[in-house]
C-alpha cells in the first residue's frame, strides 16, 4: 500500500501543485488509514472496510471538519487508484462526510482595523517592517503564506500592483493601496540588507508564517485588542469591508484568489450592517 500512497502524493505534488502543508495532511491521513488496515491488502478493501474505519475515527471524537478532511483524503486516494488502473472499482464512492456547519469568518470593524495597523512604532527598522506587513495584508487581502513568499521584484511600487503565488502555485496580480506602498517604501529605504526577499526577520533571512503570527501577538497586546486577531482575520476584514462599500462578489473572488465563488459567498452572511442599511433605505415599511 505504501507505494500507492507515494504515487498518489507525487501526483498531487506534480500534477495538482498542492502545497507542502496539504500534502502533509494527505500523507498523515493515509498513513493512519494504512495503520488501521494492518495487513489487509489493497484488493481486500471494500465499502464495509471503509465503514469500519469511519467508526474507528468516530471513537476518537474528532471535530466534524477533521473527520470530513480525513474522509476526503480517502475518497481522493481511491479515485486516483481507479483512474490509474490500480483498482477496477472505487469503494469510497458511497462514503458520506458529516454535515458541516458553516463557520462565519471573524473580521474587525474599520475603526479597530486602523487602530491595529497603526500600532507598530515607525522609528525602528522592525517597526517599519511590521507596519508594512500589516498594511500589505489588509490592503491586498493575501494569505500570510503568500505574503512571506513575496520578493522585492514582485511588487510594482509605481504601478501599485503585486504578483502573488497562491494555492497550487497559481499566480495572480493584486492591487496595493497607497498606504501600503508608502509603508513598504519606507521599510525598504531604511533596510541595509539587499536581499531579494521582501520581508526579512531580524537575522536577515526570509520571514516565515510563524514569524508573522508572532508579530501579530505582539501588536494585539499593544493595541489592547479584546478579540483574537490573526492574519486570516485581516483577509476576512479586507473582503467584508469591500463588500460593505459596494464591491461585487466576483471581483472579491478574483482578489482573494478563490477558485469557486461559493467560497467567497460566505462573506455575504457577515455584512449585517450593510444589509440593515439597504433594508432601511429600500423597504417601504422599514
Amino acid at each position: 500500500m505504501n507505494r500507492y500512497i507515494d504515487k498518489f502524493l507525487s501526483y498531487l505534488e506534480i500534477e495538482k501543485n498542492y502545497s507542502r502543508h496539504t500534502l502533509l495532511n494527505y500523507k498523515l491521513d493515509l498513513e493512519e488509514f494504512l495503520a488501521f488496515l494492518d495487513r489487509t491488502s489493497l484488493e481486500q478493501v471494500d465499502y464495509l472496510t471503509l465503514r469500519r474505519f469511519l467508526a474507528h475515527l468516530r471513537t476518537r471524537e474528532l471535530r466534524p471538519r477533521s473527520l470530513a478532511r480525513k474522509l476526503s483524503s480517502i475518497r481522493s486516494f481511491f479515485r486516483f487508484l481507479q483512474r490509474e488502473g490500480y483498482r477496477k472499482d472505487n469503494p469510497a464512492t458511497l462514503l458520506m462526510s458529516p454535515k458541516l456547519d458553516r463557520i462565519l469568518p471573524k473580521f474587525l470593524s474599520e475603526g479597530d482595523m486602523v487602530k491595529f495597523i497603526e500600532s507598530p512604532e515607525g522609528k525602528t527598522i522592525l517597526g517599519k517592517r511590521d507596519r508594512a506587513i500589516l498594511e500589505t495584508l489588509y490592503s491586498t487581502g493575501i494569505r500570510v503564506s503568500e505574503l512571506v513568499g513575496l520578493n522585492t521584484e514582485d511588487v510594482d511600487l509605481i504601478g501599485n500592483i503585486a504578483k502573488v503565488a497562491g494555492k497550487g502555485k497559481k499566480e495572480r496580480l493584486v492591487p496595493i493601496g497607497n498606504k501600503a506602498i508608502e509603508a513598504i517604501k519606507s521599510y525598504l529605504d531604511h533596510r541595509k540588507d539587499q536581499s531579494s526577499c521582501l520581508f526579512l526577520n531580524k537575522n536577515g533571512t526570509r520571514l516565515t508564517d510563524r514569524g508573522v503570527r508572532f508579530i501579530f501577538q505582539k501588536y494585539i497586546q499593544k493595541a489592547s485588542m479584546t478579540s483574537k486577531v490573526s492574519p486570516h482575520v485581516l483577509r476576512h476584514s479586507f473582503a467584508t469591508h469591500l463588500l460593505d462599500r459596494g464591491a461585487d462578489l466576483r471581483s472579491i473572488q478574483e482578489l482573494l484568489g478563490h477558485v469557486n465563488l461559493s467560497t467567497t459567498q460566505v462573506y455575504t452572511h457577515v455584512s449585517t450592517d450593510r444589509l440593515r442599511k439597504v433594508y432601511d433605505q429600500s423597504h417601504p415599511r422599514a
